[in-house]
Formats: structure tokens, sequence, C-alpha cells
């Protein structure tokens, strides 16, 4: 007994060594950064991937048809009251035949698993010459903080052949960054700062999404990433900078003058007290 549940306890470890490095990652706090990127962007290797699990399915599936379709025809029924007889199997074949296929799936799930993990680990490598965007997440609302006094709402603009790292937080419930465009999805939380990346190859625009349900207009928190060429995207920093340069400006004259307001208001209190 003790043999049997040291073995049990054994072959659970062996089970959950895939999940440390998982693990790792779902408690990593600081961006871990790629001095040296090779060029396959995460859509692409998720393309590749996506590619190879429909081709494995496809013909696993294929297979199982047509040993379906041979063992319908090949063993049906020829009379009407005939009974069918399993065939009487070796030790050695009935476990052939439970090893055996047990295995070749075996091999092929961890073939899948390695370069899903791959392309995990490539999701959360940041090239260190990205981008930085803060993007903040409310009900319903994204907004894109560039960190030079620029941001914008629901519609995020940024250059082609770049790469692009979105350090998120929430300001109230759980929200989820979703850009469809290039297969990442990251959960944007209260209290807490996680990160997506993306490298735009493509000039044109697509859809920014949240995927996990946030309240009553969930399914109007979308917006747009528009990827520009570099020269265009110059020219709208430019232009978004200086008017956010004239806001500011704006709101400071506002303030001096209501200020001024209060103080000729207050001191013509005091006077009518006086007096």
């Amino acid at each position: 007994m003790k043999i049997k549940s040291l073995s049990y306890k054994a072959l659970g470890a062996l089970l959950a060594l895939p999940l440390i490095p998982t693990l790792a990652y779902a408690f990593q706090m600081e961006i871990a950064t790629k001095n040296n990127y090779e060029g396959l962007t995460p859509q692409a290797h998720w393309n590749e991937m996506w590619s190879e699990v429909m081709w494995d399915i496809t013909i696993i599936g294929a297979i199982y048809f047509a040993i379906a379709l041979f063992f319908l025809f090949r063993y049906r029924r020829t009379e009407h009251n005939q009974v069918g007889k399993s065939p009487k199997l070796s030790a050695q074949a009935i476990i052939g035949w439970v090893v055996l296929p047990c295995m070749l799936f075996l091999g092929d799930d961890l073939f899948l698993f390695v370069k899903a993990f791959d392309l995990h680990n490539q999701m959360r490598e940041v090239p260190a010459h990205a981008q930085t965007i803060k993007v903040t997440a409310s009900m319903w609302n994204w907004n894109y903080d560039y960190g030079n006094g620029v941001d914008t709402d629901n519609e995020l603009r940024v250059p082609v052949g770049k790469p692009v790292v979105f350090r998120m937080t929430s300001d109230d419930v759980i929200h989820s960054h979703y850009l469809n465009g290039y297969h990442v999805t990251e959960d944007v939380m209260p209290g807490r700062v996680t990160w997506e990346w993306i490298m735009p190859v493509k000039v044109g625009e697509s859809v920014i999404t949240c995927r996990e349900y946030c309240g009553a207009n969930h399914s109007r928190m979308y917006g747009k990433l528009i990827v520009m060429k570099q020269a265009n995207y110059d020219a709208w920093m430019v232009s978004a900078l200086a008017d956010a340069k004239a806001e500011s400006g704006h709101r400071i004259a506002s303030t001096t003058v209501g200020k001024a307001i209060k103080n000729i208001a207050a001191s013509k209190i005091n006077k009518g007290q006086e007096g």
C-alpha cells in the first residue's frame, strides 16, 4: 500500500511540473524584457499555433472517422438474431492496445503543449525598446496615456513596425483588454498593474473590446486601434501635443478666473458684513 501511495504522489508531482513556470508568470509583477527580439510577432506565432492545432484535430478526426466507417461495415450484423463476440486477447495485446495509443496521443499533446508554452513565454517577454502606453479601464471606457501629456479615450494610435507594451490598471471592476487583430488579451484589475504587448506590422484599423463582463454596458466598451505610418504618427502626435497644451492652458486660465471671482465675491461679502 505504501508503494502504491508513493507511486500516486510521484505521478501527481510529475503532472504538476508543467504548471510551475505558468504559476511563476502568473505572480510576476514586473515586465520581463527581451533584448534580442528575433522578429516573430506574437500574432504570427499565434496563427502558426492555431494552424497546427487545426491540422492536428483534423487529421485525428479523419483517422477516427475512417476507422469508425471500417468497423461499421466490416462488423455489421448479417442476420436478424446475430450476436457479436469479442476476440480473446492476450495480456500483451491488451497492454499494447492501451499503452501504444496513449503514448501516441501523449506525444502529440506534449508537442502542442511545448508550442503553446513557447507562445506564452513570447507574449510575456517584451522587447526592451518597446513604446510604453498606460491603459486605464473604467465603466465603460478605455483611456490611453502616452506619457507626454497626450491621452485619448477609446482610440489608440501606434506607429507601424515598432513594439508597444500596455501597462494596464482599472479604476473600478475587472475588465479585459482584447486586441482582436493581434490575438492578445489580458485582465485589467483595480489595484494591480498588468501588461500585454503587440508588434504592429500592417497599417490599418482593428477593434479593441472588453472580454470580461463588467456591467450593464459591457457590450459597448470598445475602441479602435489605428496603426499608422511613422510620419503620419509623428504628425498626429505633434497635433495632439498642441491640443493637450492648449487644453491645459485653458484649464489653468479657467481655474485662475474662478479663484479671482470667488475672491471678489468673498471680499464683497466681507465689506457688506463690516458695513
